[in-house]
């Protein structure tokens, strides 16, 4: 985290909690949209891999207890193994092609994660997928998301816009959304450390960005209930744009 031995580098540290805090709101208030959220805003002000980095904890920690609590992880991994198989192999791959690419190019492909993720979330799409085609189209699912995992860590509107076609029980849409999205975290970061793009101590980082998120989660959760989702959910599409925007001018 070099940016701390910056001038600015304590107005920086808060600034990067604060999105921490906000995008544990937007989780809290919507139930996804931590990495969404705070990744694009932190690469505003520091490198993108530093970003994904400092979410990595907090993405881990806030999946595994999601997944623990829905208790049934099994069935979800016999069912989607074909999406969490290619999933992961893409994501490493995706971390090891893009080790030369200049800060730059990754605010673009971040940019354009950030895009694709808001014309996903806007328009919705539902398919209609016949349970003999569920697994090659889920691997193909899985290849994609990967991809756009290991360049910016967003891969959840594409994950949520092929499960949510399945038309699962809540519960079971749940589950399974945590523990695909906890496969797609850990090939991540495990890359990112492998690669040298993820360090120790930003792990350590990593850790503290828990208690901003933490803030931020409950918060969301109060407010759940006492905002119209539909109107949250414009305001931040808006606001993820005019952020995409900055990334691809900066």
């Amino acid at each position: 985290m070099d940016f701390l031995l910056s001038p600015d580098g304590v107005l920086i540290a808060a600034a990067c909690a604060l999105a921490i805090m906000l995008g544990g709101l937007v989780k809290g208030t919507l139930g996804v949209g931590l990495p969404l959220f705070a990744v694009p805003i932190m690469s505003l002000m520091i490198g993108s891999t530093q970003a994904i980095a400092l979410v990595a904890v907090p993405v881990l920690v806030s999946n595994i207890w999601q997944a623990w609590q829905e208790g049934n992880w099994k069935a979800s991994v016999k069912r989607f193994w074909p999406l969490m198989v290619t999933q992961g192999m893409m994501t490493v791959l995706a971390v090891q092609w893009t080790l030369d690419f200049s800060v730059k190019q990754l605010n673009m492909l971040v940019a354009f994660a950030v895009v694709l993720a808001v014309v996903a979330m806007l328009f919705k799409p539902s398919f209609n997928i016949p349970p003999e085609r569920e697994k090659w189209v889920g691997a193909l699912v899985g290849a994609t998301s990967g991809l756009l995992g290991g360049v910016s860590s967003l891969m959840g509107p594409i994950l949520i816009s092929y499960t949510m076609s399945l038309k699962m029980q809540r519960d079971e849409f749940v589950g399974a959304i945590s523990i695909i999205y906890l496969n797609a975290a850990w090939p991540l970061y495990l890359a990112m450390f492998s690669f040298g793009r993820m360090e120790t101590v930003d792990l350590g980082y990593s850790v503290l960005a828990l208690v901003p998120m933490a803030v931020g989660l409950t918060i969301g959760q109060k407010l759940r209930h006492r905002l119209s989702e539909d109107a949250f959910r414009k305001v931040l599409l808006a606001f993820l744009i005019f952020v995409a925007t900055l990334l691809v001018l900066r």
